[in-house]
């Protein structure tokens, strides 16, 4: 373990995915930590992983590997498909706790899990609210959540089914009144936020700074924009330079949606998930919203202003190609 007031040796789960690989190439960036990549024995990830970070190769079903994997390490951050194994978290929780892995940044990267009503709306609480628990129950670690919304240009692109646009068809959706705010993250802002988090001191170097450890077992809230479906289309038409009579209009309820989605899901059909997973955020009852709610650390974090049209050119571009994946 490193002596300094600050944390060194940090660990990753899911090195080469979308949030994971922007993590690393943020701390690579940075230059202050020594960066190792968890990997399955039998995983082809390990190919992909950039140079300068470490592999370190493990068995999920032998908890030896995974200890021996986090020996020495600081921080351990998970990143996942919300669709993994349910168990992959808690493995790693109780492995961390083995070899006295003093943080772990748990599989959040989303929406506020703090609200464990909306956690359990949206079908992930009974997977991230156990791993927090345990985390604290072990008593070796302590968990900080980073909070991010949704991917602006992601969600924006995807569909009707997110932020309700159809590019192609030029068709917008208005959900509700199109007013309700809403805290997104481009991509980069989240490699970012984490990169910044993990170069605080440990403990503050003044009275009231900033420091790691004062968010022990804490949601840490960061984000690019907080915006409604209205700023959204309006920005859409400064970058495309279309004009609102080039557009058809819809307009659908939120409750009506989320439960339409919610009951496909229940049905078999995941595919309608980001139905059910958008539309409970765009409810009336201010969830989206967390800068209102809990205020952002962006200020703290250093984090930069970024331009939202830019944001939304992606988005565009992503619609355009008809891109669904991350």
């Amino acid at each position: 373990m490193s002596q300094s007031n600050y944390v060194k040796k940090v660990a990753i789960v899911g090195a080469t995915g979308t949030v994971g690989s922007l993590i690393v190439d943020e701390l690579l960036r940075l230059g202050k930590h020594e960066v190792t990549a968890i990997t399955r024995k039998d995983s082809s990830a390990a190919s992909s992983i950039p140079a300068g970070v470490k592999i370190a190769k493990v068995d999920y079903d032998d908890e030896s590997t995974l200890v021996d994997a986090l020996q020495g390490q600081e921080v351990l951050i998970i990143t996942m498909h919300t669709r993994a194994p349910p168990d992959t978290q808690l493995k790693l929780v109780r492995a961390a706790a083995a070899a006295n892995v003093p943080y772990v940044l748990p599989n959040e990267w989303g929406v506020d899990m703090a609200d464990e009503g909306l956690a359990k709306d949206i079908l992930l609480g009974d997977v991230e609210i156990p791993v927090r628990k345990l985390i604290e129950e072990l008593g070796k670690s302590s968990w900080i959540g980073v909070v991010t919304g949704f991917w602006y240009s992601y969600s924006l692109g995807f569909g009707k089914e997110t932020f309700g646009m159809e590019w192609k068809t030029r068709t917008w959706t208005w959900i509700d009144d199109g007013e309700t705010k809403m805290n997104t993250i481009t991509w980069p802002q989240t490699g970012r936020a984490v990169g910044a988090l993990l170069s605080l001191p440990i403990e503050p170097e003044k009275e009231g700074g900033p420091s790691l450890s004062s968010y022990k077992n804490k949601f840490i809230y960061v984000s690019s924009f907080c915006v409604s479906q209205k700023d959204m289309f309006a920005s859409v038409l400064r970058v495309t330079g279309t004009k609102e009579s080039d557009w058809k209009f819809e307009q659908e309820e939120s409750t009506k949606r989320f439960e339409e989605g919610r009951k496909k899901v229940f049905g078999g059909d995941m595919s309608a998930f980001p139905q059910l997973l958008y539309n409970r955020l765009w409810f009336k009852d201010g969830s989206a919203n967390f800068e209102a709610r809990h205020g952002l650390a962006n200020d703290i974090l250093g984090l930069p202003k970024e331009d939202l049209d830019e944001a939304t050119r992606l988005a565009i571009d992503r619609a355009e190609k008809g891109l669904k994946y991350h």
